[in-house]
């Protein structure tokens, strides 16, 4: 696709996790970057311990299984994207609620589109998911990758 001089293509944000869905909207986001030579934008929401888990554990154990299960899927992250020829990636890790953080990153870096996994939960499913959050507030083309 030839790019007008002057004009940069708009940045691609791609939200992962462990899922496998997430996985395949990465790898989907990687090609469509890659053809409109854009900067690939992933990012990792960390999430803190919920309440019933900080009231019910006391000593810490299971929180810290938490962080732990979070900072294997970030270095394996930083791994992965350590050896992609020829795209431009970024990573951005910040804790918060996943809406929250992809929505943040997105209008940072002015994304011209956003692309998540399908929820494979399905509680997520009937309850709400991100990618339903994201086509509801409608500030960018969200692309949903099964």
């Amino acid at each position: 696709m030839p790019s007008i001089p002057g004009l940069c293509p708009a940045a691609i944000v791609v939200g992962v996790d462990e899922s496998r869905s997430s996985l395949r909207a990465a790898a989907y986001a990687a090609g469509l970057a890659r053809r409109q030579q854009a900067l690939l934008v992933v990012v990792y929401a960390r999430s803190g311990p919920n309440g019933l888990l900080s009231t019910v554990d006391i000593s810490g154990t299971g929180a810290a299984q938490v962080l732990d299960a979070q900072d294997r899927v970030e270095a394996a992250l930083r791994r992965a994207l350590g050896s992609v020829p020829d795209l431009a990636v970024s990573l951005v890790v910040r804790t918060g609620s996943p809406y929250a953080v992809i929505s943040e990153v997105a209008h940072e870096v002015q994304a011209g589109t956003v692309v998540v996994g399908r929820p494979e939960c399905l509680a997520h499913r009937i309850a709400g998911s991100v990618s339903r959050q994201l086509i509801r507030r409608g500030r960018w083309p969200v692309t949903i990758v099964p």
